[in-house]
C-alpha cells in the first residue's frame, strides 16, 4: 500500500512539527461559495485574520490527486480560477485522488483531513445539514455524520440558513455533537445572529471553549467526535433573520422550479441569494467568515496553552 497523497505547505508543516496553533480552512467557499474575484480576496483576508490572531492557516483543497494542507498563493490563486473544479465530500475524497482530480473540500471532507494532519481547530462559514423537504428526498448533509466521528472543533456561524435549523439541531443532538452558541442564548442562523430558537449550550470566550474541548477529551476516549461552536455574525454585518427568510424562500422556489438537486442545490442557492439581496449576502458571508478565522485561531491559541 501506498502512503496517502498529502502535501503539506511548509509553513504548516512547520507549525505541526513545533506544535504551535494552526486553523483549518475548507475550500468549497473557494470552488463554490463565492463569485469571482471575490473567493480570492476573501480567502486571503481570512487566511490574514488567523495569522494576526497567532495561527497558521492551512487551507485545505484537493488539487491534481494530491490533498493540500495549506495552499502556497501560487496554489490558492490556480485555484479560485479553476473552471469545473469537483465538491468534495467524505464520499468521493479517495475518488478524485486516485483520479487525479481537483476539487473544494466540504466540511466533512476538510475535517478528515484536518484531523488525518493533527490539526484539532477548523473555521469555515456554515455547515451542512438537513434541507427542507428532507422528509421526502433525504437530503441530509455528511457533515453531520462527521461532526459526530470526527474529532475537530468546528467554528461556524451556525447551519446554512437555507436549511431546516431544527431539523439540523435535533440530526445533531441524536448524534451526540455538541452546539454551542458564542456569547448569547439563541442559535444564530448565518447571515443572521439569531434564528428564534434556544441554542444547546452557550459559552462566551476562546478559553471557556477550550476548557470545555479539553474536559470533553478526557472524559471520553479518542472516537467522541466533533465540537460544533455556533459563532454569531457581528451585529453591523447582519441581515436580521425575519428579511432574510423572504430572500430564502423565494431561491428556494426558484430552485424547485428549475430541478436544482443534491450537491447543486447549496452553491445554487448560496449565489442566487447574493443576486437576490443586491449583493448584501455576499458582504455578510465574507463578515462571518472572518469572525469565524478570528474565533478559530483563539481558540487554537487557548488549546495550545493548555
Amino acid at each position: 500500500m501506498t502512503n496517502p497523497p498529502i502535501r503539506f505547505d511548509p509553513a504548516v508543516r512547520t507549525a505541526l512539527d513545533q506544535g504551535t496553533p494552526i486553523v483549518a480552512l475548507e475550500s468549497t467557499i473557494i470552488t463554490h461559495g463565492m463569485p469571482r474575484p471575490d473567493n480570492l480576496a476573501m480567502l486571503e483576508r481570512v487566511e490574514a485574520t488567523v495569522r494576526d490572531h497567532g495561527a497558521t492557516p492551512a487551507t485545505i483543497a484537493v488539487m491534481d490527486g494530491t490533498i493540500r494542507i495549506g495552499l502556497s498563493s501560487a496554489d490558492a490563486e490556480a485555484l479560485a480560477k479553476t473552471d469545473g473544479a469537483l465538491k468534495l465530500s467524505r464520499a468521493d475524497l479517495a475518488f478524485a485522488c486516485a483520479q487525479g482530480l481537483t476539487g473544494g473540500t466540504t466540511v466533512a471532507a476538510t475535517m478528515m483531513a484536518a484531523h488525518g494532519a493533527g490539526i484539532a481547530v477548523f473555521a469555515t462559514g456554515g455547515i451542512g445539514g438537513v434541507h427542507q423537504g428532507a422528509e421526502t428526498d433525504f437530503d441530509i448533509s455528511a457533515d453531520l455524520d462527521e461532526l459526530a466521528r470526527t474529532p475537530v472543533t468546528v467554528v461556524s456561524a451556525g447551519a446554512k440558513a437555507i436549511l431546516d435549523i431544527p431539523k439540523t439541531l435535533e440530526a445533531l443532538e441524536t448524534r451526540g455533537v455538541p452546539v454551542i452558541a458564542v456569547g448569547q442564548d439563541e442559535m444564530p442562523a448565518f447571515w443572521s445572529r439569531g434564528s428564534g430558537l434556544d441554542a444547546p449550550l452557550r459559552l462566551d470566550n476562546a478559553e471557556a471553549i477550550a476548557r470545555f474541548v479539553a474536559m470533553r477529551a478526557q472524559l471520553a476516549d479518542y472516537r467522541h467526535g466533533g465540537v460544533l461552536i455556533a459563532n454569531p455574525v457581528p451585529a453591523e454585518a447582519e441581515i436580521p433573520h425575519g428579511e432574510m427568510a423572504g430572500f430564502i424562500a423565494q431561491a428556494q422556489a426558484e430552485a424547485a422550479e428549475q430541478g436544482i438537486k443534491g450537491k447543486h442545490v447549496t452553491p445554487w442557492l448560496l449565489a442566487r441569494i447574493v443576486e437576490i439581496t443586491g449583493g448584501r449576502s455576499l458582504v455578510t458571508n465574507i463578515a462571518l467568515v472572518e469572525n469565524n478565522a478570528k474565533l478559530g485561531a483563539q481558540i487554537a491559541v487557548a488549546l495550545t496553552h493548555r
